[in-house]
């Protein structure tokens, strides 16, 4: 991949990640939870939720290596579950909004995709599949039920409470699940990002990037 495109794409991962954020945000006002609008989050100007390491170092150290993908985060915006007027789903609901928001820009650029080949410059239907493919990983990755990603939020919101101490337990060592699933089980969530890709864009997404 081209310089250009890695610039690109750590640009095009850095506002996904806000608007994955910031979508969350959304949901908890929504709800009755102001935290976020206090804090001034409710915003997509970057500089109010860049996180140095996971918006900044990391990408760069993994596009300067030729590591060979690109992932990072942005600072999780704050909500207050107590606050929600619905307490049973509410926080299954803003974990929700987060990786829908990733799959509404993957689905909408994936439409720019479908029916712009051929009339649109090849650099901006290159642009867009980064983009498409960019949202749809980060979707796929935070519907993993493993703390903190929004996946284990929606799952235990469908468990008894008097499961508390299963998330008390699995948020602890939530970090390092985290790293292990990304190190050793990757590779089984990969067939679903290459079909949403191939679904939203009508392109075998697979074939181009392996």
């Amino acid at each position: 991949m081209p310089d250009i495109s890695l610039i690109f794409s750590i640009a095009i991962l850095i506002m996904s990640v806000v608007v994955h954020e910031v979508s969350h945000g959304f949901a908890a006002y929504a709800l009755g939870d102001k935290t976020a609008k206090y804090q001034g989050r409710l915003t997509l100007n970057p500089l109010y939720h860049l996180d140095v390491f996971g918006s900044i170092l990391l990408p760069l150290f993994l596009a300067i290596t030729n590591a060979g993908f690109i992932m990072g985060w942005a600072k999780p915006v704050p909500y207050n579950p107590y606050n929600f007027k619905n307490q049973k789903w509410g926080e299954a609901l803003v974990a929700a909004a987060g990786p829908l928001s990733n799959i509404l820009i993957a689905f909408v650029f994936g439409l720019v995709i479908r029916f712009g080949i051929g009339t649109l410059p090849s650099s901006f239907i290159e642009l867009s599949l980064i983009l498409v493919i960019i949202n749809i990983v980060l979707a796929c990755f935070n519907l993993i039920p493993i703390p903190p990603l929004d996946g284990s939020k929606i799952l235990f919101s469908f468990l008894p409470y008097r499961m508390g101490s299963l998330r008390a337990s699995l948020e602890q060592y939530g970090i390092v699940l985290v790293l292990m699933f990304a190190l050793f089980f990757w590779s089984s969530i990969t067939p679903v990002i290459f079909w949403l890709a191939q679904l939203f864009t009508g392109i075998p997404v697979a074939s181009l990037l392996l």
